[in-house]
């Protein structure tokens, strides 16, 4: 094993409700993942996710109602093209 390719890890424990238990498990099982692994990749993708530029500009644009559409819900064809 290489050395260089290690990552610490603490132990840790956290209470969970049961049915979320199952569920996580059922879920890494289906992805052929230990629970462990599945757990601290979901963690990760959570704690990890952040918006991109063009996102963020569109949050920014909403929040300070700049150059914001109405669009036309009448009916769905009408809706479609005013996208």
């Amino acid at each position: 094993m290489r050395t260089d390719t290690l990552i610490n890890r603490k132990l840790t424990a956290f209470r969970l409700k049961e049915d979320l238990l199952v569920r996580l498990k059922e879920e890494a099982n289906k992805e052929n993942r230990s629970l462990n692994n599945f757990v601290e990749s979901a963690l990760m993708n959570l704690v990890n996710r952040k918006p991109n530029k063009t996102t963020l500009a569109a949050i920014k644009e909403a929040q300070e109602n700049d150059n914001l559409e109405t669009l036309n819900t009448e009916n769905l064809e009408s809706f479609i093209a005013s996208l």
